[in-house]
């Protein structure tokens, strides 16, 4: 405010006793002219710096922040969708704002509608731009709905590879069809109902934001994204993986761990399914009521009834440990809770304190990193000493928390440097992997 009031009063007396008017505006329009000559010169030599930047600093893979292009401009990577009309020039217009704002646009894909068109953008923009900005551009474009959140680098691959390799991991494991459909769709909660005796499950539906899928197994699966609707493209990829799960039918990794005891012994670690079911009852039977009080929390009377769940596919990935003689002594889940997972063990008791749980333990949290968790929970008795052993171990940050006399310990699973998901390299020990 002084500055101005001080170059007003310079100007008035400049005026008042300066030279005369001809003088005076001849003076003022060079000065102007000067100082348009220089800002397009400097405008010019920067542009013509853009057009030979590295194309190195282009598309970097490092992440969604940090980056740098134009010599040094920071860059982020946003994840947009927004609804156009079904019109000719309606997306140009949309692309051209987004130009103007000096927004990359890395991948585009179309979702048509009844009465218009969702498209879907991976666009990289300079860091000073707003996330309002940007929505606000594409809105002065003709965009509506629109909705944005941060990207990383995994959304560099395109669709049609995401499908492929999803559909890879679909097809030789059966119990990756809920976290096939996770990564598909994001931040969603998938639900697995079992079937109903006597009742057929009900035709594939898509509801806006929910979609419910027949599960090959039986039940329904069912796929909520409170955040955003879902669109006919993506629920016609949802029952294609679905259709590719229900024809290749019930299949399970052959892969095996063999662990040495640090007695001498050797065990093996395996993927454990339905077919284990008798052999884990017969195990239930041998195991004494206070350890299968310890593992379930109460009275184990509905033991068929909990293997039944807990060995199913779509709850999440159960471990069978075996003897030489192949008798199955230990089990272990990870069950799939929304964005949480469980940890569960159950060892034979007169194969305890023999370092079983332990090693199952370490090969279900090696599952959960693969899956991309953030973390694994146990829930066990306060005094269960043995399962308290076994999560320290681990080398994990651990968090507890103790309610009457439950005790939840949860295990934070760490991240490789520059990943955005855990990973198996990342964890704090080294084992011979399958055989």
């Amino acid at each position: 405010m002084f500055t101005a009031m001080a170059a007003a009063d310079f100007a008035a007396d400049l005026v008042g006793h300066g030279p005369d008017g001809r003088v005076l505006l001849a003076g003022s329009a060079a000065a102007l002219l000067s100082a348009a000559g220089v800002h397009t010169w400097w405008a010019h030599r920067k542009g013509r710096a853009h057009t030979t930047a590295n194309p190195q600093h282009a598309a970097p893979q490092d992440g969604a922040e940090g980056g740098t292009e134009d010599g040094g401009d920071a860059y982020a990577l946003w994840r947009m969708r927004t609804t156009v009309a079904d019109a000719p020039g309606s997306l140009g217009r949309v692309c051209t704002a987004l130009a103007a704002s000096r927004v990359d646009i890395v991948t585009l894909q179309t979702h048509p509608l009844g009465e218009g068109t969702v498209d879907e953008f991976l666009l990289r923009a300079p860091s000073a731009l707003p996330a309002a900005a940007l929505v606000l551009t594409v809105a002065d474009a003709g965009g509506t709905d629109t909705w944005l959140e941060r990207a990383d680098a995994h959304d560099l691959v395109d669709a049609p590879t995401r499908m492929l390799a999803l559909a890879t991991r679909t097809a030789l494991d059966a119990a990756e069809l809920p976290l096939a459909l996770r990564r598909l769709f994001g931040r969603c909660t998938i639900r697995s109902t079992p079937p109903v005796p006597g009742r057929e499950p009900a035709e594939d539906v898509l509801e806006a934001t929910e979609m419910r899928l027949r599960d090959p197994s039986g039940g329904t699966l069912t796929v909520r994204r409170d955040y955003l609707p879902f669109t006919p493209t993506e629920f016609a990829r949802a029952r294609a993986l679905v259709e590719l799960d229900a024809r290749l039918g019930v299949r399970m990794p052959a892969a095996r761990n063999v662990v040495t005891l640090p007695e001498g012994n050797e065990i093996t670690v395996r993927r454990a399914g339905s077919e284990d079911r008798a052999a884990a009852l017969a195990m239930h039977e041998r195991c004494s009521p206070a350890t299968l009080a310890m593992r379930y929390h109460g009275p184990a009377a509905d033991a068929d009834r909990y293997l039944t769940h807990l060995l199913g596919p779509r709850f999440g990935r159960s471990l069978a440990v075996e003897t030489a003689s192949g008798r199955l002594v230990a089990l272990g889940h990870l069950l799939w809770d929304g964005e949480e997972n469980e940890v569960a063990l159950l060892v034979e008791d007169a194969w305890q304190r023999r370092g079983i749980g332990a090693a199952l333990l370490r090969r279900l949290v090696e599952l959960a990193a693969e899956a991309g968790r953030e973390s694994v929970y146990a829930v066990t008795a306060s005094g269960n000493t043995g399962m308290v052993a076994a999560m320290r171990e681990l080398g994990l940050p651990l968090d507890y928390q103790v309610e009457d006399a439950t005790l939840v310990i949860t295990a934070s699973l760490p991240r490789a440097e520059g990943a955005d998901t855990p990973s198996v390299d990342a964890l704090p020990w080294v084992t011979s992997r399958r055989r």
